[in-house]
This record gives C-alpha cells, structure tokens and sequence, in this order.
C-alpha cells in the first residue's frame, strides 16, 4: 500500500510519465489506444525509472474536443486495473468527478486535475472523500474557441506579470479545494505549463520563479514535457530543420529542464521520455544535495 504522505513530502523530485490514451494529444495521440498497448507501455515506464505513471483519457491541446464520459471512464478504469496489479503509483489526469471516483475505487492513489477544481465542481468534494493525494494545477478554461495563430492568445494576457498573476490565481483555487475539505497535506500545486501560456515569456518566468511556488508549502508539480514553448526555443536558437524541431530535440530539451526542475526542489516533473528524464532528474537531485 502506498504511503501517501511520504510520496507527497518527498524531499528528491520524482518522474511522472505520461500515458496517453487518447486520439489527439498534441505528441503521442493513438500510440496507446490499444489496451494491450497501453498498459504495456505503462510497465515499460515503470522499468525505465518512472515513480509515477499519469494515465489521462482525454487531450487536453487547444482545439482539442472532449471525448466523452463513457469512453473516458472505460479507457481509465481498464488501465487502472492492468497497471495497479504490477505495483504502479498512478496519477488519474481528469476534470470529471465520476472518473475520479471510478479510478480511486480501483486503487488509484493520485488524481491530477488540469481544471484546478474548476470545471466540475463535484471532483474536489470526490477527493475529500478518498485518501489520495490532489494535484491543483493553474488554469483559465478550455481553449477550443480560441482564435489566432495562438490558439490561446486571448487567454494568455498577464496584466501583473505572468509569474504573480499565476501564483495568485492558482492560490484562489487551492482555496476553493480547501474549501470543498481538502486537506492541505494532499494537494499538490501546477502552475500549468503551456496552458493559456504559449510563449517562452510565459512559460520560462514559471520556471525560474518556481521558489515562490515551493515558498507556498505545497509541493509543485513541473509539466514542461515537449511543449510548445520547448519548440519556440529551438527555433529561435536555429536548432530546427526545415520541418521544426524533431521530438528527439524536444525531449533533450525536456530533460535538460528536468535537470533544472529537480536543481530547485520540484516535487515531481511529469514527461513523455521517461529515461531522458530519470537520468536528469538524478543529476538535479544530487547536485541540490551538494548546493
């Protein structure tokens, strides 16, 4: 049985790898729709140095349409029961309040909720009734009516500077979980890379701010894995070819920040690469030991 308040307190940073069972994710959609497929690629991470696996039903890209409740219910709750068997500490990445409870029925032992308690009203309240662990991440809405070449332009102004802006609007939320009875000694905080963020000038501030998050007391999740932001830095350093930069660049540049991440005290970053990222983390957390 896990230890839910060793994993939440953990002094070295963790890896979180993402399995996706979608058709859409914006790096990996369809790969894992296969339930066979899934579940073996969640033991593959598990065996590439991944503390925690993070199963998620449905993209949550701009533009992205919502899959719906049915389908979203099987696809987690199947490979909740493939993976709980092998030993897996497993995180559900939901906004709905009845996969939620679905997944923490099956021994599900984190819920990472993008909405930050926001979309459905109902998902705190269903955490307040388990013994997981909560992760509250930054957000401003789904992004499907965006308009622009940014597809979130119109959700992406900071007028306080995106570092406090964030900091204060992801206090409000954990406030409304706190209030729904949360307790605070099993939230998790993410200042949401990539969402409503899609700039270097959005995204790099988060991260080299990321003392004032961890200055909450919460510990602070990192999901910087192949976002857009990562490609933008490539490009404008000239390290892309004619067609963007390869995955194989992103990921690189994943871990190098995962490096950096752990440097700072991140309870955990979350990436597609688990061993890039293992490897970066390991060095991060030693170098912190001898800082």
């Amino acid at each position: 049985m896990t230890d839910l308040q060793a994993l939440h307190d953990t002094t070295h940073t963790m890896v979180m790898g993402v399995l996706n069972i979608t058709e859409d994710s914006f790096s990996d959609g369809g790969l894992w729709l296969d339930p066979a497929k899934a579940a073996q690629h969640g033991r593959d991470m598990m065996a590439a140095g991944a503390d925690i696996i993070d199963i998620g039903a449905e993209s949550t890209r701009p533009g992205a349409k919502r899959v719906s409740e049915a389908d979203e219910l099987a696809r987690i709750t199947g490979a909740v029961k493939t993976l709980i068997p092998a030993g897996a500490v497993l995180s559900i990445d939901t906004t709905r309040a009845s996969v939620a409870a679905a997944a923490l029925s099956e021994a599900a032992q984190i819920i990472n909720d993008v909405s930050g308690g926001t979309l459905d009203a109902e998902l705190p309240h269903v955490v307040s009734d388990h013994d997981c662990l909560y992760i509250v991440q930054h957000w401003r809405g789904w992004l499907a009516g965006s308009k622009g070449a940014n597809p979130d332009q119109d959700t992406s102004v900071y007028e306080h500077g995106v570092l406090t802006d964030v900091h204060d609007e992801l206090m409000r939320q954990v406030d409304g979980v706190l209030a729904a009875g949360v307790k605070p000694e099993r939230i998790i905080i993410d200042p949401g890379l990539g969402f409503s963020k899609p700039g270097i000038e959005h995204n790099l501030p988060l991260l080299t701010g990321l003392e004032i998050f961890r200055a909450t007391g919460y510990p602070v999740l990192i999901g910087q894995s192949r976002k857009r932001f990562i490609s933008a830095m490539l490009t404008g350093a000239g390290a892309a070819g004619a067609d963007g930069p390869t995955m194989a660049q992103r990921d690189d540049v994943t871990a190098a920040l995962s490096a950096l991440s752990a440097e700072h005290g991140a309870w955990a970053v979350r990436v597609h690469d688990v061993a890039k990222s293992r490897a970066a983390v390991i060095a991060g957390n030693t170098w912190r030991e001898y800082a």
